[in-house]
């Protein structure tokens, strides 16, 4: 049986909606259903939609492997810098310190992959809180996989909860 692990996090401080991060994530074994995400998202690329692998700097990636989706239809070399920079340096350190601190299993790194969805607002002006607000959003969506929450009972007891997008 395969493994797959659905987590989702959403990150802002001061209502600071343009900087906002959300991430939507898959995590499991590279030969189960995450791992054929993972190839499918690195070679089927589309304009506008460049998919990318999270590395904490240049020539080291994280481990699980993880690729990001974008979320939105990236539009300008401002968005391709946030994207390229703050963005994937924050979600691949989210990764590495996910399996330091035990969230992802150490022995599963090279096992498993990552598909990262990653959303950047057109109107986002602030690097250093895009870099902050995608650390956070993962780790939180990372640590929301592996434990399997919510639940449902927490997800019936929330329902009627206000979105910040309403």
């Amino acid at each position: 049986m395969s493994v797959m692990f659905v987590g989702e996090g959403l990150y802002l401080e001061d209502g600071d909606l343009k900087n906002v991060a959300h991430i939507d994530l898959l995590i499991g074994p590279k030969d189960g259903p995450v791992g054929v995400a993972f190839a499918n998202a690195l070679a089927r690329q589309s304009e506008g939609h460049t998919n990318l692998l999270a590395v904490v700097s240049p020539n080291i990636v994280c481990k699980p492997a993880t690729v990001m989706v974008t979320k939105v239809t990236i539009k300008g070399s401002k968005q391709v810098l946030q994207m390229f920079g703050p963005a994937q340096a924050a979600v691949a350190r989210a990764v590495t310190d996910s399996v330091i601190d035990g969230t992802i299993p150490k022995a599963e790194a090279e096992n498993w992959v990552i598909v990262c969805g990653v959303f950047i607002d057109a109107k986002a002006d602030d690097n250093k809180r895009i870099y902050k607000f995608n650390y956070e959003a993962t780790k939180l969506a990372i640590k929301n996989a592996m434990k399997k929450t919510p639940t449902i009972d927490q997800i019936i007891a929330q329902k009627d909860t206000k979105h910040p997008f309403e």
